[in-house]
């Protein structure tokens, strides 16, 4: 194929697919569905807080490879910052205690054997008790595994795994959580150094990537909503944009990085995921220094509502993964009940609640359940002409910015390789 490349939806997935599409010679077309890029990784000026704010927090490891490649082909890679080692402080808000998890540099774990580099009150055999996982069977859920493993589990197994995966341990694949260890734990801590935006989402990941396709004559339309694909038995043949019809050539193709349930309707027959898991994110309008939150301006919180805190410019910014259990709870509950954890954690006034914004997102992620797991297609679909792209495809990854560009990424390859 050497035609046009139609890109249909301007989240990462799409994003990443049309600069790799662009960097290979092709001609790329990019539509989206709202009036802005960037999907659930954008950022957006706030009336009520009045400032700008990210849609929701997003965690990156310097061992992310596919996001850091995606970064240095838009000419962004200088956009995120992070600390040289990899240091996770966090709180314990049930007991008061702190701690910071200080990873070893290279692969081999030299930090469970340090008692003032793991938790406290934990032994290096707790660690290693972990490695279980990778003979976890198809079916085996993250508390399976790890439940019966006391402290190390409570502190850290159950939050990494929540945070990671955006769900309840209860039901979450212990393959999954796996698959993301050997990405991460296993490469060590270098690997593993957060990394944050400079300035925000839109502007480390969204705006740099929509100017490069800009200056690589690529074609973006915003408001621009897929309402029907147009096919023979076994290739597209257009796109109703609603009103209008895009003619699809016998050199032309498409890929579809839309939502799941967005697929699932324009792809007769398409088996995707079909339960999701809500994220709740408070964003506090303060300017608060970042070291109160560690090095990178992040400080993990274990038994509270609370689950991240991020310190950014103007805002307090916390994420509650695997919301459903307080998704439906009233803003004006939420933000007081999370503020005094955030006030805790970082030596504020609980009774002087700045203006406050929470933002509920009830179908952020798929749900990394067994059930769901086996439900994620390929990037290939009955259409010769067609693939697909976005965190709900089967990238080996749960639903971050990294299985979302990586997504793109395979989109954009499986089409070379056709």
């Amino acid at each position: 194929m050497t035609g046009t490349v139609h890109v249909v939806g301007a989240g990462l997935a799409g994003l990443a697919a049309a600069v790799d599409l662009v960097r290979t010679g092709r001609r790329v077309a990019l539509y989206e569905a709202g009036p802005q890029a960037g999907g659930r990784c954008r950022s957006y000026h706030d009336p009520e807080l009045g400032c700008r704010i990210d849609n929701g927090n997003h965690l990156l490891l310097s061992g992310n490879r596919a996001t850091l490649a995606y970064l240095d082909a838009i000419g962004a890679a200088d956009r995120l910052t992070g600390p040289d080692q990899p240091r996770f402080p966090f709180l314990d808000l049930a007991l008061g205690e702190r701690w910071t998890l200080a990873l070893s540099p290279g692969r081999w774990p030299g930090w469970i054997f340090d008692a003032a580099s793991r938790l406290p009150g934990t032994g290096a055999w707790d660690y290693l008790r972990a490695l279980g996982l990778a003979w976890a069977g198809a079916d085996a859920t993250v508390a399976e595994c790890l439940a019966g493993h006391g402290e190390v589990y409570r502190r850290l197994w159950q939050p990494f795994a929540v945070a990671a995966l955006n769900t309840e341990t209860e039901t979450a694949s212990a393959r999954l959580l796996w698959a993301v260890m050997r990405e991460t734990f296993e490469r060590g801590g270098l690997a593993c150094r957060p990394l944050v935006p400079r300035v925000d989402l839109s502007e480390s990941l969204i705006e740099p990537a929509l100017i490069f396709l800009a200056r690589n004559r690529c074609l973006v339309k915003m408001s621009a909503r897929l309402r029907r694909i147009d096919a023979t038995r076994d290739w597209v043949t257009g796109l109703d944009m609603g009103g209008s019809t895009q003619a699809i050539g016998e050199d032309d193709a498409v890929v579809l990085a839309v939502p799941a349930p967005v697929a699932a309707s324009l792809v007769e027959g398409l088996i995707v995921p079909t339960q999701f898991r809500a994220i709740v994110n408070a964003h506090y309008r303060m300017a608060v220094p970042r070291e109160r939150a560690g090095e990178a301006g992040i400080l993990g919180l274990v038994g509270g509502v609370a689950e991240w805190i991020f310190v950014k410019r103007e805002v307090v910014s916390v994420t509650v993964s695997a919301a459903d259990r307080v998704v439906d709870r009233p803003a004006e509950e939420l933000a007081p009940a999370i503020w005094r954890e955030v006030a805790r954690a970082l030596d504020l006034d609980a009774k002087a609640m700045p203006p406050a914004r929470i933002v509920k997102e009830r179908r952020a992620t798929f749900a990394a359940t067994p059930e769901q797991l086996a439900r994620r297609p390929g990037p290939a679909t009955r259409w010769r002409n067609l693939v697909l792209a976005g965190d709900w495809t089967a990238t080996g990854l749960p639903g971050t910015i990294e299985g979302a560009v990586r997504s793109g990424q395979t989109a954009a390859r499986a089409l070379a390789a056709a």
